[in-house]
Parts: structure tokens; C-alpha cells; sequence
């Protein structure tokens, strides 16, 4: 049996799996809220113990973080994640953590392609490196390096990159974030938290006002959500505005990592939130961004940039290194 899961700020998707011929088949999932546990362990005791017991052969998880040595502090949840000591608790006899954007990235090929909304079709190449980039609770980047018919995943941490502003409206979104955080980053615009930056410098330097109703919606509610969902049906200026920037950073974003990664078989925008609003991607603000970079445009015009649609490319991208891990020791 193979353990698979997906660990993000928000929530935590942990998965059974069977291996069948030269895949894997679903057999069990549940989606938990991360910060009803202390720890990654805690999580997986929960999900192992609502179902007949199992064995254990390979475990895989993608977690949001830098994994060194095996070992990752978890980026937005107070948990410390080991490989040797995760192995011990599960119990499973080969572990493996990955970085959430390189569980996605080995989940990429995985994908059909009514799975993948294409945003630019570009030039369609067999061979070159993938970039993929995924705004969620965080920031994502991740890089596939082809040789030859091989891939290679690299993990990154490019969303904590320094933000670089374009034009006097990101300029001041840039010095109205320093007030509050010093540093800027890309994630502290482009990420669920980041949509509420970009929503409250808009609102507090008078560019748009905020509704009472809103106000008192987001109250209720997650406000990301509520600025996603009203941003995207245009039912409220200031969401709607939050959006535009955040479209456009977004782009400009996928467009420097393209350029990075030389990402000539394609960028691949992933993450919970570009899913929910397909419309703006495909609108043109992000193509747009994606595409200005001054004498390389025709490059980028060359680029095919997609939405990963599938919820479970994470999950599923986990499942698959398990699987090479058990057809590794065979």
C-alpha cells in the first residue's frame, strides 16, 4: 500500500493508493484542516485510523517548505516534519518528503488534457524544461529539467523572492507592504494572505472604497474567498480592482520564472486559487504581463502557458514517487 499526501497551510490531503500495473489506483481519501493538528503525524494517525488497518510500504508527502536533509520547518504551520522519524510513526518502510511544488511538478505529466486550460498555446515541444508556478496559502515554483526523455524535479523557493514592482500602482503597493512586513516578497502579494494585502493597500490609499457589506461579509467568511468570488463576478469594485493587480503580478511573475528556467516546453500556473477564476487568466492581463519582457517578448510569445485544473496533481505527483520508490527496491 502506498501513502500519498499534500500538506499546505490550509489543509492537509492524505490518500491510500494501490499499485496496479505500472500506476497506482485510489482506494481511500479525506482532506483534514491543518491547523486542527500539532504535527504531520497527528494528521496521518487521524486518517490511518478511520479505515481497516494497513500496511505501509512506501509513504510520499509533499509539504509546503524547503525540505534539507529530510527534514522541513513548515512554512505557514508550526510543524517540524523529519523522514526517519515520520517513517517510525506511520509506520512505513521507505518515507520521502517533497516540497508541495515538486509533488505538483511530478504530477504535471500525470495530467489529461481536458485537465490543462491553456492561457497561450505557444510553441508545443517534446523536449525543454517545464516551469510551474502555484499561488495557494504560499507561493510555489518549481522547475522540470528535461534531458532527453528524463525529467529532472527541482525544488524551489522562488516565491520568496524580492517583489519587483511595475508601474506606480505596484510601486506603491511595494513601500505601503515594506510599512508592515520590511522585506516583500512575491508571496506577500501573490497567495490567498496576498489577495487581502493588495485588497486593504487598495482600500487604505483611497483607490477604491470599501462597502459596509462587504466589510461585513468578510467578517464571516474567508476574505480571499469573498474577493475571489465577488472579483470574479465584477459584483464589487475593490475585489474586482484586487483582482486586476493580482492577475497582473501573477503573470509578470510566471514570465520571470519562465525566463529562469529557460521553460521552453512550457509554464504551468497550478494551486487552489487560479483554478477559481479561469476567466480573468484567460482575459489577457496575465498573458499580457506574462509576455513583457522587452527584447525576449518574441520568446515569450513562444512559451505555452496552462492552468492546471486538477485539485488532486499534488496527491497524485506524491503517489507517483512512492510507486518509483517500491519499483526502485524491487
Amino acid at each position: 500500500m502506498i501513502l500519498a499526501g499534500d500538506v499546505g497551510g490550509t489543509k492537509t490531503t492524505l490518500a491510500l493508493f494501490e499499485p496496479r500495473g505500472t500506476g497506482c489506483a485510489l482506494l481511500r481519501e479525506d482532506t483534514l484542516p491543518s491547523h486542527e493538528f500539532g504535527s504531520l503525524e497527528a494528521a496521518i494517525a487521524r486518517f490511518l485510523g478511520e479505515g481497516p488497518p494497513v500496511s505501509i510500504a512506501a509513504a510520499c508527502i509533499g509539504i509546503a517548505g524547503p525540505v534539507v536533509d529530510g527534514r522541513v520547518t513548515t512554512t505557514n504551520l508550526p510543524w517540524v516534519v523529519d523522514e526517519r522519524r515520520l517513517a517510525s510513526e506511520i509506520p512505513a518502510t521507505r518515507v520521502r518528503l517533497l516540497n508541495d511544488l515538486e509533488a505538483t511538478a511530478h504530477g504535471i505529466d500525470a495530467l489529461e488534457e481536458r485537465e490543462l486550460l491553456a492561457l497561450q498555446p505557444g510553441v508545443r515541444r517534446a523536449a525543454g524544461n517545464l516551469a510551474v508556478i502555484a499561488a495557494g496559502t504560499g507561493l510555489g515554483e518549481a522547475i522540470v529539467v528535461g534531458e532527453g526523455q528524463a525529467r529532472t524535479v527541482v525544488a524551489t523557493e522562488g516565491g520568496h523572492a524580492d517583489f519587483a514592482p511595475r508601474g506606480e500602482l505596484e510601486e506603491d503597493l511595494l513601500g505601503h507592504l515594506r510599512k508592515e512586513f520590511g522585506r516583500v516578497s512575491y508571496e506577500r502579494v501573490l497567495s490567498g494572505p496576498g489577495l487581502v494585502n493588495v485588497y486593504r493597500f487598495l482600500r487604505d490609499t483611497g483607490v477604491a472604497g470599501e462597502t459596509p457589506q462587504v466589510a461585513a461579509i468578510m467578517r464571516e467568511r474567508d476574505p480571499a474567498a469573498v474577493i475571489t468570488e465577488l472579483g470574479v463576478r465584477a459584483a464589487d469594485r475593490l475585489c474586482e480592482m484586487t483582482l486586476n493587480v493580482f492577475v497582473s503580478v501573477y503573470g509578470a511573475e510566471a514570465g520571470n520564472l519562465a525566463l529562469k528556467a529557460l521553460a521552453l516546453r512550457g509554464v504551468v500556473v497550478a494551486g487552489g486559487i487560479a483554478p477559481r477564476m479561469t476567466q480573468l487568466l484567460a482575459a489577457g492581463a496575465f498573458v499580457s504581463a506574462f509576455r513583457d519582457k522587452g527584447r525576449l517578448m518574441p520568446l515569450m510569445e513562444s512559451i505555452p502557458v496552462r492552468v492546471a485544473l486538477n485539485p488532486k496533481t499534488a496527491l497524485l505527483g506524491a503517489a507517483g514517487v512512492a510507486r518509483s520508490m517500491l519499483d526502485a527496491s524491487a
